[in-house]
């Protein structure tokens, strides 16, 4: 990609780079001028989308947030089929589309950063009370779903970011979790 058509990128291409270079090396590793080579750009067009790089950081935790946890969740309020239906449309397609991956890495930056830590608290929480309100919904009471919603959040964040996708048993693995998760 030539600066030409730095035009052409959208704010998006930029904070998904973003979220790689944070997955692969840390916060301290997001810097304008290694995200403009990775997206074949001069580091001059990073300005038409952002000021500086705490806009970009702040840009980061709400792409994030929004496309990793709120998306995600409100699909899975809105899926009108029975209960355990929900509970296995969203773990199949958080690990299909790998949508905890980067998970992990947002944890780590929480560690030390207070803005961070805030974004990474609000999403727990939130995937937290869904996944209650899923487990209740299938019939558990309100101890026994917090406690599967946990188990499921934390099993899926996990096995994204540490386990290979490309397990030719993965799928069948998942289903055998969610049967464990559901099952009496």
């Amino acid at each position: 990609m030539t600066d030409n058509s730095s035009s052409r990128l959208t704010k998006a291409d930029w904070l998904q780079a973003a979220l790689k270079i944070l997955a692969d090396a840390g916060i301290e590793s997001v810097k304008i001028v290694p995200l403009a080579k990775q997206l074949g750009v001069t580091s001059g067009s990073f300005y038409w989308h952002f000021h500086n790089r705490p806009e970009l950081y702040k840009a980061l935790l709400d792409y994030w947030e929004r496309e990793m946890t709120v998306n995600p969740l409100e699909a899975a309020k809105s899926f009108e089929g029975p209960p355990e239906e929900r509970i296995w449309h969203l773990m199949e397609h958080v690990m299909d589309t790998g949508l905890a991956k980067y998970d992990i890495a947002v944890w780590h930056w929480a560690q030390f950063d207070s803005a961070a830590h805030e974004v990474f608290a609000r999403a727990m929480k939130k995937r937290f009370s869904l996944g209650t309100w899923m487990f209740e919904q299938v019939g558990f009471d309100r101890v026994q779903a917090e406690v599967r919603a946990r188990m499921m959040v934390i099993y899926m964040m996990g096995e994204s970011t540490l386990l290979s996708r490309l397990s030719d048993r993965r799928k069948e693995l998942l289903k055998l979790k969610y049967e464990i998760l559901i099952a009496s």
